[in-house]
């Protein structure tokens, strides 16, 4: 893990870390974007902030925790951290909202003379065998949580395999200790245990859905591995339903020239062979005055009509790679690793979103044909259903 670390530690100098565009493609994403705490809620009232590509958590202000705002299930979750000479802090993973994150959930350890539960131990569950880590220097920490089994390494050292049954999802969270000063940097997260929905041979699993209105129905083709659309608008939607998940996905957007932006979309919980339904994911790679934190049209990683992506990362006529993450009202999306949206649905329950209905129960994902300029591929589209707490 060595290398990925630095590697992304040399972009942390930018407007926003990047990632490299391997590890992109094989589904990492950033949980901490190197300069602000988006993508984080602050429980307890430590005081945290992002300087220099490290998100610090100051000695000032009581105990507490930094959580994300998007609960995750199966993953592998590799950072670095820094810590003074009797350094305690912890990493928390599958904790909820509410109540004692290390009892919800679990924490991992960061404090080296902790008698029974040394910096790499899930607390109260499992010792990890003990390192002794020079303090001011960075350190590197894994965690692999995948159904009830745990495995942690430290600077690339196993120093912990562990089951427990406890808890199978949640949020992950930095911990805040009164009096001790704890700085992170390089969080990143791959999601596991995604399955693929496109077989790259044909349209298998999946069901075409057009409009009356279409004056050139969209043609959908699957050729060398890639789903290729042009013209519409429609849709092409799965016979499968899904409620809380992550879904990847590679988009290419084939533009014909510096004006033409090809605009499509991923729908979510659709209601089946219903055009257009749901909730959709913009994919819209064009921005105003040179600006790419002003996306037109709410521009690819946005959450149409709710939230505009905060920043365009993708570019036409290369592939991007894609990170959706529903959970009852939250949804998320990453670009190419990079967080751009983040928002939770504050409208009463229903099954209408456009009638301002949170649409919470299971519905299809389709993918969309605009309009007859569209030119769009797909590949490599995988999900994970998650589980209830």
């Amino acid at each position: 893990m060595r290398p990925f670390a630095l590697i992304l530690t040399l972009f942390a100098a930018a407007a926003f870390a990047q990632l490299p565009e391997k590890k992109a493609q094989e589904g990492w994403i950033m949980l901490f974007d190197g300069q602000t705490t988006f993508g984080w809620q602050n429980e307890g009232g430590g005081k945290w902030h992002a300087e220099g590509g490290v998100l610090v958590g100051e000695p000032e202000g009581p105990d507490g925790w930094l959580r994300t705002t998007t609960p995750f299930a199966d993953f592998v979750l590799t950072l670095e951290f820094r810590k003074g000479e009797a350094g305690n802090s912890g990493v928390f993973i599958r904790s909820a909202r509410d109540g004692a994150p290390h009892e919800t959930g679990y924490e991992f350890q960061i404090w080296d003379e902790h008698p029974e539960f040394p910096t790499g131990s899930m607390v109260n569950h499992a010792p990890a065998k003990r390192v002794k880590l020079a303090p001011g220097k960075w350190h590197t920490y894994e965690i692999r949580a995948l159904a009830d089994s745990f495995q942690v390494s430290i600077n690339g050292r196993r120093v912990l395999d562990a089951k427990d049954p406890k808890a199978k999802f949640g949020f992950i969270g930095l911990q805040h200790k009164e009096g001790q000063r704890i700085e992170f940097r390089n969080i990143v997260l791959r999601p596991l245990g995604l399955s693929s929905i496109f077989d790259g041979r044909d349209l298998r699993g999946w069901s075409k859905v057009d409009t009356p209105r279409a004056k050139e129905p969209p043609v959908w083709s699957v050729k060398g591995g890639l789903l290729h659309v042009e013209k519409g608008p429609g849709q092409l939607e799965t016979e499968a339903t899904y409620d809380d998940f992550i879904l990847q996905l590679d988009v290419r957007a084939n533009s014909s020239g510096p004006g033409h932006h090809p605009n499509s979309g991923v729908f979510l919980r659709g209601d089946p062979k219903v055009f257009w339904s749901g909730y959709e994911s913009q994919i819209r790679n064009e921005y105003k005055d040179d600006d790419p934190t002003q996306p037109v049209d709410f521009g690819t990683g946005g959450i149409y009509h709710h939230q505009p992506a905060r920043k365009i990362v993708a570019k036409d006529n290369t592939f991007f790679t894609k990170t959706i993450a529903a959970s009852g009202r939250h949804l998320a999306v990453w670009v190419n690793g990079h967080q751009v949206s983040d928002w939770e649905d504050p409208n009463p329950e229903g099954n209408n979103v456009r009638q301002k209905q949170a649409k919470l129960t299971p519905g299809t994902i389709s993918l969309q044909a605009h309009d007859p300029t569209t030119n769009l591929d797909f590949r490599n589209l995988r999900i994970v259903r998650l589980p209830k707490r």
